[in-house]
């Protein structure tokens, strides 16, 4: 048996070559984030669970196919041939055996060694960042909490902290860097970032583990840009400049999510990429083959039977490989079920074992205790077996033979299959010429084998694929059949959704409301909550799932007033995070029936009851919203105000400070005038000479 945590290494390095290979570049963010989580978690699972029998692929599970009896007297014989020396060879033995022994046992130590010290290593930095966050004065932004920090380091977050160096960037930019770390927040992207220092703790010595937090990391990223991106405040080039801007060669520590150099070109491609299309989910679905394999070849099986039954757990179920062609000779197991065989192909590769079930009644005379020979035909060919049954149980050996015919045939019909490995896959998922004109006369006319094999392997039959066909979805495409089959979606749910109020919805609509999970009980809940005043399309309604807006969160605003919100407004809402609570704090400082513009204004530019209460502290008291995006935008605080105030300037209206701060005319420029002899008794003086004579 592989040492678990080396299993654990195998499985998460070849889920790292799955995503590198299929997943990387699609911009499914989402689910890549909970595919590269899932994994993650899997890989320390899996190793754990048991397996049954049948399904074993594991060496050890297997005893040779000899009768008992026989392989008795042979035992016997070989015994007594090889007595003499056996004493010696065993001293040899054992003496290899101490030696492979202590080299194990010093690599074991080597293993925790590391352990230990990559542990220490991961809680110096969450103390470390726990200290810089509650050891430095922070502004506490609702749930968020921004530390200022010096130095020339890139903005990162951690938790709810965001850590960034104000002085650095101007407000534009710094707003935008504010917007992308609490959108990291939001989405509680330390989690991840733990979990997989946590799993580098562990795999310290697997490259592939360090791989996957490059790849975990760059995806949060990648999520990140494009929530911001989604944001009509956000322009895209304005918003990638300022990553340009923002990047810094001095790195936080690897537990926050942060701007760095060498991610930076990898998100400007990302965001300019095209975005990804339904069609390629279908990449995701083989992960799960892959780990089912996994399980297979290398878990514990839950019992381990003697002669046939044993055999039998060298073989498991191999469904997922069949596409990769198979060999067209070799041994077989098999096991009757009730009114199925389940039968085992195994040669010489491995890697292209497979297995399928036929019904019993596809066979003949199956030769029972006895050796014998029997076929199984289908229109690809015919497999031929030799071997024999005991019981519920067989072995023997198989050898396919193609049907000459039948690849005429698929060639008349416009399907070329003239290799004998891909007749022996369409022998296994039973592919017929009738199917393919069957697809033909249903309006398929450009036919691939690779769309045939799934095709039939999820039993898209006739009744499925002319219903499918009556449903009348424009520019339907043989293709879009895989996807809808394997994800259930049958004419019923396109009816549903089109007496929902979506007539004339694509196939690649109806593919991602069934993967969103979106109904028609989902689109009239939304329909209620909106009170005939919705005009949306699917790709609103879409919008409007994978962001989690529901009734309950259309009807919270309802009851604040908010009756003409539209799908726009919905988004933004949820997109900023702003909830009925943060309206309520708003009305209890006196802001009442706040436009949506102004929401959006208020959210994004942080502004908040308390920093709108400490102006009151100062004088200043019922602003009106367009002076409070002008003061923030400005960078203009209470303590700003009280410095013109030590200067002699009392009575100073919002007006005055906004153009004093807009035209550089600050209290330090003030105090450079007045060491220069230029004392002026108005604010309004010393604009006038800032815009006179400038700076100097």
């Amino acid at each position: 048996m592989i040492p678990y945590i080396l299993y654990t290494a195998l499985v998460l390095s070849a889920c790292l070559l799955f995503y590198k290979l299929l997943l990387q570049k699609e911009t499914f963010f989402h689910l890549n984030r909970f595919v590269l989580l899932g994994c993650m978690i899997l890989a320390f699972i899996l190793p754990l669970l048991p397996v049954p029998q049948q399904l074993s692929l594991r060496k050890d599970a297997i005893v040779e196919h000899i009768p008992l009896a026989k392989a008795t007297v042979d035992k016997i014989k070989t015994t007594q041939l090889q007595s003499p020396p056996i004493q010696e060879v065993f001293v040899e033995q054992t003496k290899q055996t101490f030696d492979i022994d202590m080299l194990l046992q010093w690599l074991v130590y080597l293993y925790w060694f590391g352990v230990v010290i990559f542990a220490l290593n991961f809680l110096m930095q969450a103390v470390v960042l726990l200290y810089r966050a509650y050891s430095i004065s922070a502004i506490q932004d609702g749930k968020f909490r921004i530390v200022e920090i010096t130095g020339d380091k890139a903005p990162c977050s951690f938790a709810n902290n965001i850590f960034i160096n104000p002085e650095k960037y101007e407000w534009e930019t710094y707003s935008q860097i504010l917007q992308h770390e609490k959108i990291h927040i939001e989405q509680k992207h330390t989690i991840d970032l733990l979990l997989a220092e946590v799993v580098l703790v562990f795999q310290w010595f697997n490259p592939f583990a360090w791989q996957w937090r490059k790849a975990l990391e760059s995806n949060l990223e990648f999520l990140t840009d494009d929530k911001m991106l989604q944001q009509d405040t956000v322009e895209k080039e304005n918003y990638q400049f300022s990553l340009l801007k923002v990047a810094a060669p001095h790195f936080p520590l690897s537990l926050t999510t942060n701007y760095n150099q060498s991610l930076i070109k990898k998100r400007i491609i990302m965001m300019n990429s095209k975005k990804s299309s339904v069609h390629t989910t279908w990449k995701y679905f083989f992960l799960l083959p892959l780990l089912v394999l996994f399980a297979c070849l290398f878990n514990q099986p839950v019992a381990q039977g003697q002669t046939l039954g044993a055999n039998e757990s060298k073989e498991s179920k191999e469904q997922s490989n069949i596409h990769d062609g198979m060999d067209t000779e070799g041994s077989w197991f098999a096991t009757i079920k009730g009114n199925t065989v389940n039968v085992q192909f195994r040669n010489d590769d491995e890697d292209n074992n497979s297995s399928t079930t036929f019904q019993l009644s596809e066979f003949n005379n199956l030769p029972k205790d006895k050796q014998g020979e029997f076929t199984l035909t289908r229109e690809a060919g015919t497999m031929n077996f030799v071997g024999k049954f005991e019981g519920n149980k067989g072995m023997g050996t198989y050898k396919f033979t193609a049907s000459k015919d039948f690849s005429t045939a698929m060639a008349k019909e416009g399907v070329t299959v003239s290799d004998e490995s891909d007749l022996m896959v369409f022998f296994m998922v039973n592919v017929k010429t009738s199917y393919v004109i069957m697809l033909k006369k249903n309006g398929y006319k450009n036919i691939d084998k690779d769309q045939l094999i799934p095709l039939a392997a999820l039993d898209a039959n006739e009744a499925y694929v002319t219903s499918i066909k009556q449903a009348g979805i424009p520019d339907f495409e043989l293709e879009d059949l895989i996807p809808f089959k394997s994800m259930g979606i049958d004419k019923d749910f396109i009816d549903e959704i089109r007496k929902a109020g979506y007539k004339d919805i694509t196939a690649d609509n109806i593919i991602a409301l069934k993967s969103q999970g979106i109904d028609a009980k989902y689109i009239a809940d939304y329909h209620d909550a909106m009170k005939g005043n919705s005009n949306e399309s699917a790709d609103d309604i879409i919008g409007f799932k994978s962001m989690n807006i529901d009734k309950a969160f259309i009807d919270s605003f309802r009851k604040l007033g908010y009756t003409n919100l539209s799908n726009d407004d919905l988004m933004a809402m949820k997109s900023l995070n702003i909830t009925p609570a943060y309206i309520d704090e708003f009305e209890k400082v006196g802001y009442t029936n706040i436009k949506p513009d102004d929401l959006f204004a208020l959210k994004s530019l942080n502004i908040t009851p308390k920093y709108i209460d400490e102006f009151g502290k100062v004088g200043y008291k019922n602003i009106n919203f367009d002076d409070l995006f002008a003061l923030k935008s400005q960078n203009i605080t209470p303590d700003l105000i009280e410095q013109y105030k030590d200067l002699g300037f009392d009575d100073l209206s919002i007006d005055d400070i906004i153009g004093a701060k807009s035209l550089g005319v600050t209290p330090s420029f003030i105090k450079v005038m007045k060491e220069k002899g230029h004392n002026y008794k108005t604010l309004e003086k010393y604009i006038e000479f800032k815009a006179v004579v400038g700076a100097n």
